[in-house]
């Protein structure tokens, strides 16, 4: 299990000659995905089904049960394996989770594992290698060891260690997440990449994140429906509500940006993180501020909902501790929304300073407040860096172009494996 270069897969005949009847099109080959969590499938994943199905590949998930889970395969039509993987770490239950992934793989006679999360890179790999599936490509979207401690930063670090010593090839996110991976000695300079100008899936700014199909009843609607006037300003954010994404510094920006603006309000999109909470005092101040309006997760099957929320906003605020790449913040940008983002490795990936955005230092709540009230302040500043936003995310970040070079991995990883 060296993690010297690109491994070459120890496969059989009969997996060979399965391979190269995949790639020159007389049979259909299956790629799996594993993940311990649904929540991130849509931004993993959504729309690849598709695509990959017209170029004969099927796409496989296997992850942890649950409602989300069930939206979103109704959604993109993948078939579905159910497999309780947990994100602690759990001996047993990990290694049945494990003899169910190589189960799994090799019934349905995988040709790619695709995996995503710590746990489920970890799990999904070390399937893959006892399985023989010829590809294994472990995806890093975030490195959570970045801000854990003490034995579970150990945990986290050996995880992902041995992840990439037994994956084929080892896709980041982004440069900078690259670059953190290569900084501790995870992953072997040759066997980790970059896709194009990095993200795991782009973003469709053609058909839905796209300000130009949003008129002005649809604003009026969104605005009214939170109680929002034509006139006021509005603050946003989008991510799980936890200590990590930095909303504590968030709550604490708005109570000093809230008192000098009377018509600013605050659109909050995500869950509660219950692993990770925020301090209870800065919750309170979000379930009860009258101006803090709360949607809770919005879900798959109403992908329409987002972009609304985002066109009411003036400026996004994510102040992220630790980040793969910040999604959010080129989906904002792709509807013309100027963010304010942490200058750390994912997020300056996704926004570039002065020019998109504006970049601040984490944990900084006075920092963070200071850019917002300049957007806020400034409407010729947002609508220029908005304009900007959305030029990039249309030249770097399409959807079809990442899929693409997706698809493009999967078949030289296959080639390679065929000789």
């Amino acid at each position: 299990m060296s993690g010297q270069g690109q491994r070459t897969r120890s496969i059989t005949r009969e997996h060979a000659k399965h391979v190269r009847e995949v790639l020159d099109g007389t049979r259909r080959g299956a790629v799996v995905h594993i993940s311990n969590v649904p929540f991130s499938l849509r931004s993993f994943i959504s729309g690849q089904a598709r695509y990959m199905r017209e170029r004969g590949l099927d796409l496989h998930i296997i992850c942890s049960a649950g409602e989300l889970l069930d939206r979103f395969a109704g959604t993109e039509g993948v078939a579905v394996h159910e497999v309780s993987i947990h994100r602690q770490i759990t001996p047993f239950s990990d290694l049945a989770a494990l003899w169910k992934i190589v189960g799994i793989l090799r019934r349905e006679q995988a040709v790619v594992v695709h995996a995503h999360t710590p746990k489920g890179g970890l799990l999904g790999m070390l399937g893959a290698w006892l399985a023989r599936t010829p590809a294994a490509l472990y995806f890093i979207h975030g490195l959570p060891f970045v801000t854990a401690r003490s034995f579970r930063r150990f945990a986290l670090l050996s995880s992902d260690k041995l992840a990439c010593a037994v994956a084929t090839e080892v896709l980041c996110v982004s440069d900078s997440i690259r670059g953190v991976l290569l900084d501790n000695k995870l992953c072997h300079p040759d066997k980790a990449k970059v896709l194009l100008q990095g993200s795991c899936n782009g973003v469709d700014a053609d058909n839905l994140f796209n300000p130009a199909r949003l008129d002005d009843a649809i604003r009026r609607e969104t605005r009214a429906r939170f109680g929002i006037g034509a006139d006021s300003l509005v603050l946003g954010f989008v991510g799980r509500i936890a200590r990590d994404k930095g909303v504590g510094e968030l709550v604490e920006a708005w109570r000093l940006l809230s008192a000098e603006f009377p018509n600013l309000h605050m659109v909050v999109v995500g869950p509660f993180e219950v692993n990770d909470p925020i301090p209870p005092e800065a919750a309170e101040i979000l379930r009860t501020d009258p101006r803090i309006h709360l949607t809770g997760y919005v879900h798959a099957e109403h992908t329409e909902e987002l972009p609304a929320i985002y066109d009411v906003m003036d400026v996004l605020a994510f102040p992220s501790y630790r980040e793969g790449f910040g999604m959010v913040s080129i989906e904002a940008g792709a509807m013309r929304v100027p963010v304010v983002t942490t200058r750390i490795p994912g997020c300056v990936d996704a926004v570039v300073d002065q020019e998109t955005g504006v970049l601040v230092p984490p944990r900084d709540s006075q920092a963070l407040a200071n850019a917002l009230r300049t957007y806020l302040c400034d409407p010729e500043l947002r609508r220029r860096h908005g304009e900007a936003s959305r030029e990039r995310v249309l030249r770097d970040f399409r959807q079809e172009a990442i899929w693409e070079a997706i698809y493009t991995e999967y078949r030289r990883l296959l080639e390679h494996a065929a000789r």
